[in-house]
């Protein structure tokens, strides 16, 4: 758990999804590691959420933040991890490419992709917006399942470092529970 009482108030004891991703032929996803999603771990106030998230995500080393929402066609990242904090709205999207999942997300999610797992926006309240960051040190490319991207794209994925902390929770986490001991 996050030790720093900066944000107490806003860091709850969640519900953890997970989804193991794999390669379906256009989109490498990542058989290592799992998407995560972290329902309901954040308990943002009225005034400036977006701040809160980049604070939280920032003492974590995650950095690079960045606020919009997600985009509406299958993309991935094969030079990063990247984690998505809902600070507004709702959405579906979907996560794997064409045969992935399809999830519904809201203000107080939680999203951990990593590294070659496609998300897709598939619908969204207008409201809907994110804060989005990577592990420290890392930098996202933007790839969309398009032929030549690959092999490069999964020699790419294979040497992403996992995180050192968990963007949310810090060094004690879910994330070192379903990708401390998987990336190994």
């Amino acid at each position: 758990m996050n030790r720093d009482n900066t944000f107490k108030d806003v860091v709850k004891t969640c519900k953890v999804v997970c989804h193991a991703l794999i390669d379906d032929g256009t989109i490498p996803n990542n058989e290592k590691l799992p998407l995560l999603v972290y329902q309901g771990a954040l308990e943002l106030p009225e005034h400036n959420p977006a701040a809160i998230i980049e604070a939280l995500f920032e003492a974590n080393q995650w950095s690079g933040c960045w606020r919009n929402g997600v985009y509406g066609f299958h993309h991935y990242h094969s030079t990063a991890h990247e984690v998505l904090g809902v600070y507004s709205g709702t959405a579906r999207v979907q996560f794997g490419g064409e045969k992935g999942v399809i999830l519904s997300v809201e203000r107080g999610d939680v999203v951990i992709i990593p590294a070659g797992v496609a998300h897709n926006n598939l619908g969204a309240s207008q409201d809907f917006r994110v804060v989005g960051a990577y592990p420290l040190g890392q930098r996202a490319d933007l790839n969309d399942g398009k032929s030549g991207e690959r092999p490069q794209a999964d020699e790419n994925i294979a040497h992403v470092a996992l995180p050192e902390l968990d963007p949310v929770y810090g060094a004690e986490s879910p994330l070192t529970n379903y990708w401390m001991e998987q990336g190994e």
